[in-house]
């Protein structure tokens, strides 16, 4: 290469690029690859990339520089190509160009179809505002319009030079993967930018010295204001526990089954509500563990034990491992399992019990609890989520329609479980619930049955 060449060899590279990205046969006689060309030509493609990810990032990003010892795949499998195609056309007449040649051509490519695309991101950002506000349709058609017009581009330049069968196989097969793998499978990340803060996001409890001051309180409260059990009848004294403080389906839930343990049960003046969240942090005591195993034993000192029937219902998120998830952040609070509360109802002495739990796999808590004294009735059995758990939720699915519709009809809990179970499942399927059908699942001692039936007929002589 003379002097002269050399001098303007920058500009003959980008010339026969564009040759090479218009699929044009490019004019690579006279030019010479050296190690310094393929070196700028590398340098000038991450830079580009660089600019161009720029663009497309709003705010105050920070240059992640560790990000540019990553991302050499695809380079690689570029230049192992396009030594096998050289490889292959070395025997051919006029000689092929070299790898080093092949592999500046199809790189000259790629930076010109960079700055092309840092053009259209200004152009485009001029007419739709930043890049987070383009359509959805606008975005994916300019970046899949780029890539398949680069591959289409490097795999014709390719197959213009392989001269065999094997070679050409290589370039159909390891150019895609070259492009996927620098586009979509590992794409290089220069830039990070520090999340918006979301305005919706869980911020925690608000644990002020009101609200800390106002707990026990509220629980004593709470427990003080019981009414001793009417005498000559089988009273139900109700307790419900709400430990999820980010999502309000669970807090209304806890409401709503108050309500019809008030209205349906004559549980009005036995009834305490705990609840996390921070629209009741003033008003309700928490559920937490520790208040939980409180009331359970201040209750059991003012009721029947012989007589009367102790109602809970717990509603939360609920894993394959049978916990009750708890989200009380700030504060560091236990989840809740069935083998605990069956060692507080036993230490409190309570003999009759109807334990309702609305959560996912929540089937898990009916082994530890079944007993002849206790009806267990779960949203779901132990292998299935259960529904309407979710931050748009107004109420579970289980929760409405146990509490809100079916116990509105009847008062015997049984028959109430089995047509929820008929209503969950149809909508559930409406739904497109796709692990399956909840299956809630009921377990009912004869013991307590007897006792239920007793409040049944007298409920419904009132």
């Amino acid at each position: 290469m003379t002097t002269a060449t050399a001098t303007t060899g920058g500009l003959a590279w980008l010339r026969e690029g564009a040759r090479v990205l218009t699929l044009r046969a490019p004019r690579w006689q006279g030019l010479e690859a050296r190690p310094l060309t393929l070196a700028v030509l590398a340098a000038a493609l991450l830079l580009s990339a660089v600019a161009v990810q720029r663009m497309v990032t709003e705010g105050s990003p920070t240059l992640l520089w560790r990000s540019f010892l990553h991302g050499w795949t695809d380079f690689a499998l570029m230049a192992w190509l396009c030594w096998i195609v050289a490889r292959s056309a070395r025997t051919t007449e006029p000689p092929a160009p070299t790898a080093a040649t092949l592999l500046a051509l199809a790189w000259s490519a790629g930076l010109l179809l960079a700055w092309v695309d840092g053009a259209a991101v200004l152009a485009l950002s001029a007419a739709l505002g930043p890049v987070d506000a383009w359509p959805e349709s606008v975005y994916w058609a300019s970046w899949l319009l780029s890539i398949a017009w680069l591959g289409f581009a490097q795999i014709a330049l390719l197959w213009r030079f392989a001269a065999g069968g094997l070679a050409r196989v290589a370039v159909l097969l390891v150019m895609p993967l070259a492009l996927a793998i620098s586009s979509w499978l590992a794409p290089t990340t220069f830039w990070w930018s520090e999340p918006a803060p979301d305005p919706d996001a869980w911020a925690g409890l608000p644990l002020t010295d009101e609200v800390v001051d106002a707990q026990p309180q509220l629980l004593a409260r709470a427990l003080a204001g019981l009414q001793p059990p009417a005498p000559g009848r089988v009273n139900v004294y109700a307790l419900t526990y709400a430990p999820y403080a980010s999502e309000d389906v669970f807090m209304r839930e806890s409401a709503v089954v108050a309500k019809t343990m008030r209205e349906r049960f004559g549980a009005d003046g036995r009834l305490v509500e705990l609840v996390v969240n921070p629209a009741t942090v003033t008003t309700l005591p928490w559920a937490t563990p520790l208040h939980l195993r409180k009331a359970i034993a201040h209750i059991a000192t003012v009721m029947d034990r012989e007589r009367d029937v102790l109602f809970l219902h717990l509603t939360s998120h609920g894993g394959a491992d049978g916990k009750l998830a708890a989200d009380t952040s700030p504060m560091q609070t236990g989840p809740m399992t069935p083998e605990l509360l069956k060692r507080w109802l036993d230490e409190a002495g309570v003999r009759w019990r109807v334990v309702s739990v609305s959560a996912c796999y929540s089937g898990s808590w009916i082994p530890p609890l079944a007993d002849d004294g206790t009806l267990v009735m779960t949203a779901a059995d132990a292998d299935h989520t259960s529904y309407g758990c979710g931050k748009l939720s107004e109420l579970t699915f289980f929760g409405r329609a146990m509490y809100e519709e079916e116990l509105r009809k009847t008062w015997s809990f049984a028959e109430a479980h089995a047509a929820a179970r008929k209503v969950i499942a149809v909508r559930e399927q409406e739904a497109g619930k796709s692990d399956g059908y909840s299956n809630p699942q009921i377990s009912e001692g004869a013991g307590v049955r007897r006792v239920l039936d007793r409040l049944e007929a007298e409920l419904g002589k009132r």
